[in-house]
Formats: C-alpha cells, sequence, structure tokens
C-alpha cells in the first residue's frame, strides 16, 4: 500500500491537470496488455496497424513486467495543460543519472530488458553517461513518434472526457470535502483521517505532502490509480476517469434526409444521438462541437416536445421524447 498524509494546506492546493505525455505512458500499457481493458481493444487495433517501422522492442521496455513506468518519464505538469512537446522538453533534459535510477527502480527487481542495457549499474557505469543520455534521446524521439501515431489523433475527444471528469471531481470536492471526492473515484482508494490510501500497490511507502499538495491527473487508459514508484516525488495520482467507455464508440448512423430536411443537420443528429439519456458535455465529445452549441439545440429540441430533460445530481440529463422516437428512423 502507498498512503500520501495530507495536511491543510495540501489539500488546499490539491488540483488537476490535463497531461499528454502521462496519457501516452498510459497508453502503453493498453498496448502491452489488451486484457486490462476491452474498452480500448478498437483503438489498439488501430494503433497496431500504424506502428510499423518504430521499435517497438524498446517503447514496450518502458513498461516494466509489474507494469510500473520509471518515474522520469512522467513528470509532474507545471501548468494545467501543457503541450506533449513541452512535456517531453523536460524529460530530454533529465540528468542521465537520474534516468538510469528510475529505469532501474521500476524494473526491480527484474534486471533492465536487453533494449536498456545501457542503463545498466555494472562497472563502469558512473562512465556511462554518454550512452544513457543518448538512450534517453532515443526514448524521446520514440515517444514523439508514438504520440503523432497512437495518441495525437483522438486527442480532442481524449480531453474532453478528461475535463468532464475534472468537472464532476471538482463538484465533488466542492459538496463533500476530500472524503466525498475520493469516494468512488477507484475502489482501491480510501480516504482516512486526513491520509489517502492506494491499495494493491506493489510499492509500501508513506509520503507526507508536507505543503506540496496533491496533483490529480484523470485518464482514460489507466485501469487502477496510478502513484509514483518512487516515495521522492510529489504527491500526485493518476486514476481512471469516467466516460472513458463512451470514447471508442462509432459515429451515429446520418439522419435520414427527411428529418434532416426538417430539423437540419445538428439538431437531426442530436435526435439521433438521444436514445439514451445523455448530459451536454458527453454530446459534444461525440459531436465534436462546443457545449454552448449543443446547448441552444437542445433549447430548440425541449421547447417543440422532441426531447425531455431530468436532473442526475447536479447533471441535466436529455432523451428523445415519445414524440421525438416517432420521428427518428
Amino acid at each position: 500500500m502507498i498512503s500520501f498524509e495530507l495536511g491543510v494546506e495540501d489539500l488546499a492546493d490539491t488540483r488537476f491537470a490535463v497531461s499528454p505525455l502521462h496519457e501516452t505512458l498510459m497508453s502503453l500499457r493498453v498496448l502491452q496488455d489488451p486484457g486490462l481493458s476491452a474498452v480500448h481493444l478498437p483503438w489498439r487495433r488501430a494503433v497496431l496497424g500504424r506502428l510499423d517501422g518504430i521499435d517497438t522492442g524498446l517503447l514496450m521496455s518502458l513498461v516494466a513486467r509489474r507494469r510500473t513506468i520509471p518515474d522520469f518519464l512522467t513528470p509532474n505538469p507545471t501548468q494545467f495543460a501543457p503541450a506533449f512537446e513541452a512535456e517531453l522538453a523536460l524529460v530530454r533534459r533529465t540528468p542521465p543519472a537520474r534516468v538510469r535510477h528510475d529505469l532501474v527502480l521500476a524494473h526491480a527487481p527484474d534486471p533492465l530488458p536487453a533494449a536498456l542495457a545501457a542503463a545498466g549499474t555494472g562497472a563502469g557505469a558512473t562512465e556511462n553517461e554518454g550512452h544513457v543520455a543518448a538512450l534517453r534521446d532515443a526514448v524521446c524521439d520514440l515517444l514523439q513518434q508514438y504520440w503523432e501515431l497512437a495518441v495525437a489523433p483522438g486527442w480532442p475527444q481524449i480531453r474532453l472526457v478528461v475535463e468532464a471528469d475534472m468537472t464532476y471531481r471538482a463538484r465533488r470536492l466542492a459538496t463533500g470535502g476530500a472524503r466525498l471526492l475520493f469516494a468512488d473515484m477507484h475502489p482501491n482508494l480510501r480516504w482516512d483521517d486526513g491520509v489517502l490510501h492506494i491499495s494493491q500497490m506493489i510499492s509500501r511507502h508513506r509520503v507526507a505532502a508536507a505543503g506540496r499538495g496533491l496533483l490529480l491527473m484523470p485518464s482514460v487508459f489507466a485501469h487502477k490509480p496510478a502513484p509514483p514508484v518512487s516515495p521522492d516525488e510529489a504527491p500526485s495520482l493518476v486514476y481512471p476517469c469516467r466516460g472513458t467507455a463512451t470514447l471508442w464508440a462509432p459515429t451515429p448512423p446520418p439522419a435520414a434526409e427527411a428529418l434532416v430536411s426538417l430539423l437540419g443537420a445538428p439538431r437531426a443528429r442530436l435526435l439521433v444521438l438521444l436514445a439514451e439519456p445523455l448530459p451536454t458535455v458527453e454530446l459534444a465529445r461525440r459531436l465534436e462541437v462546443t457545449p454552448s452549441a449543443v446547448s441552444q439545440h437542445l433549447q430548440v429540441l425541449h421547447a417543440t416536445g422532441l426531447v425531455a430533460r431530468a436532473r442526475q445530481g447536479r447533471q441535466v440529463l436529455y432523451r428523445r421524447s415519445a414524440l421525438g422516437d416517432r420521428l427518428t428512423p
């Protein structure tokens, strides 16, 4: 178990961030082991067809047998939503000694895989900084390629899902404090008397935040909470976010021509989607438009009796009415 001791000031400094680099590294776990998440199988199949010509041996070696990832590859974001390239630039500046330490720690008790042999700690390792630096740079170049091929094409949709989860969590924190914030985040998380406990971890340590706060990063690719490997790192937590199951949902079929002529294409597509109750943010994500644009169309559809709405907690869910069902093919 890993535990974070959070004082009053740490709770006041609990914050969220969107990290494309963290998400890219987390996606490697799913690529390595498809059994982690059936939800991502369509994504995985598509990505495997794009990876010809890149060093998948080195890429897969970044995730250890225990599914740990070296901490130097996932630095805490310095702003709310940094660009992938800005995060990768931080990794490129990691001192070779830190690279070696984090690779060994992530893979322990196993030896480093052959693809990472340049970071070995045997005799003469202190004179081997040039090789470790070259390995670091090769890994960064590889991650840039992988990001562009595997994650960047879906990043706008991924970011919408992640930010929707942040909105939900922020409301939980505002209405019920830390206990409510963590209550339904994941079964492995437990908040008790100022300490956040993360169970079913390979590591066993307790970290005092000591004024550093807690950084929370929702992830569509994480299958369980993922704190840093080393107890020396500032408290942070990547956790599975809500809404991931809808991420790779197929695009709804085009609305019938007559319905489009009657309502216009945007409202017709909304009506087709609303066979199930959905909030504005999710509708916007699926249609790849802004929530405000969706709200305008929903107001018209509701005023004409084609959709019904109901409040669930702090969300408003929309669904086709009986009249809307009769109009929809």
